[in-house]
């Protein structure tokens, strides 16, 4: 077929043919490329050191209340401290906590560790195993009152400007596009065992149920509480909310606990 083109013709399709095979494999290295490292779980039944990443602000006072707990408890818990003002963009703050992990694992010689992410600090938990290779080195993930699809009062701050809403309070706001992509297929990526644990009496995330993670186990604390009134600030030292935390961070899989729990002195 091509003997019969002119010249001319016959090397113009033989171009616009190789230049047809370099755009081919140019995509298929960029996929190859771009492919996440793949995730090799850790082992379950070995619980490492635990790190609270608080959330937004920065303020580690009601987390430390937990981490004493746990640590009464035998467990290895550390608050993770913040860098800068805690307000600036979450996935500066997974960095961070990357880097935190890192030296956590190196110094303990653990497999793993268990994060438990209160308020924003639940969504720098997802970016890190979602985006920085976190699903390799965490074995539960559990966000307490995490605003995963954002929060009216976000939405309404950004509306004010960067002043009022600096960067972190931008991203979660409820139409944020880290938020939208973070939201946009799996929302517990592989790797931790995931629980998110919400209250129904929340004013700060807007409406508490942004709370919530598909694929996680999902737990209001009215659900296992019926009736127990805890609002955002007081969600990480409430007794009832420590049990929980110390049962989903055991050995055996993670499950919503019994009401013995809500007695919690």
């Amino acid at each position: 077929m091509l003997g019969s083109l002119a010249p001319a013709r016959r090397r113009l399709v033989l171009g616009v043919g190789a230049l047809l095979v370099l755009v081919v494999v140019v995509i298929v290295v960029l996929a190859v490329v771009r492919r996440d490292p793949p995730v090799e779980a850790v082992p379950q039944d070995r619980p490492g050191p635990v790190l609270l990443v608080p959330g937004y602000g920065g303020s580690t006072t009601s987390l430390q209340v937990l981490a004493d707990a746990l640590a009464a408890d035998g467990r290895d818990a550390r608050v993770v401290k913040p860098t800068g003002t805690g307000t600036q963009d979450l996935r500066e703050q997974a960095e961070h906590l990357r880097a935190v992990v890192d030296d956590v694992l190196a110094e303990t010689g653990a497999p793993s560790v268990d994060l438990v992410g209160y308020s924003a600090g639940g969504v720098v938990v997802r970016i890190y195993v979602a985006d920085l290779g976190g699903g390799s080195h965490v074995r539960r993930a559990v966000t307490l009152a995490s605003p995963h699809h954002g929060t009216d009062l976000a939405s309404l701050a950004s509306a004010l400007g960067s002043e009022a809403c600096p960067t972190a309070c931008q991203q979660l706001s409820t139409d944020s596009d880290l938020l939208r992509r973070l939201n946009a297929g799996d929302e517990t990526p592989p790797g931790p065992d995931w629980v998110a644990l919400w209250t129904e009496a929340d004013a700060t995330v807007v409406p508490p149920e942004s709370g919530s993670l598909d694929g996680a186990l999902d737990l209001s604390l009215q659900a296992v509480c019926p009736g127990l009134h805890v609002g955002h600030p007081d969600v990480p030292r409430t007794p009832a909310v420590i049990a929980i935390v110390e049962s989903v961070l055991g050995r055996s899989a993670p499950a919503q606990p019994d009401g013995s729990v809500c007695g919690s002195a």
